[in-house]
């Protein structure tokens, strides 16, 4: 296995435990807090689209598609202690947004050579200081906040899914 391919594996995976975790909820669960403090997963998945958009772009401009207007500002860290759903978007609505970003990311990541993963940027973020530390933190940033929806899903008496 090569970078490009690990990087593919944790995009893979991270698709995966994320669709398990949200496929069988319905709207309302997504604004669940399991304890207080704790973000819910509408703002959650908004982040995390929002994020890897932003990681995207650093590596290829122009190569996202656009977020739908104002997304972003209902994703922001201060935006996380809003409660009311009507700001949010719907779990298919997010499934849709998440689609779409992955096919992007991972044109992206195709279109990267071995030696482009080495690609350091001083713009890039010091815990991903290159492009393949970039893309893989598409895949590991998901999974940073997979314990979150699980601990809504023992909140919602849900059933193990994985």
């Amino acid at each position: 296995m090569n970078a490009k391919q690990a990087i593919q594996a944790m995009l893979d995976t991270s698709d995966m435990i994320v669709g398990a975790y949200i496929g069988d909820l319905v709207d309302a669960d997504l604004m669940v807090r399991a304890v207080p403090g704790m973000n819910h997963i509408a703002w959650q998945l908004g982040h995390l689209l929002a994020a890897e958009r932003a990681f995207v772009e650093m590596v290829q401009p122009g190569s996202c598609p656009p977020l739908p207007t104002g997304f972003e500002e209902a994703h922001a860290t201060s935006a996380a202690a809003v409660d009311d759903p009507a700001k949010f978007w719907t779990r298919e609505q997010y499934q849709d947004i998440w689609q779409k970003q992955r096919v992007a990311t991972r044109a992206v990541l195709e279109g990267q050579s071995e030696t482009d993963l080495d690609r350091a940027e001083s713009s890039f973020p010091n815990f991903a200081p290159n492009v393949g530390a970039l893309l893989g933190m598409c895949g590991l940033h998901a999974m940073m906040h997979a314990g979150q929806f699980v601990a809504v899903r023992r909140t919602l008496n849900k059933p193990i899914t994985i």
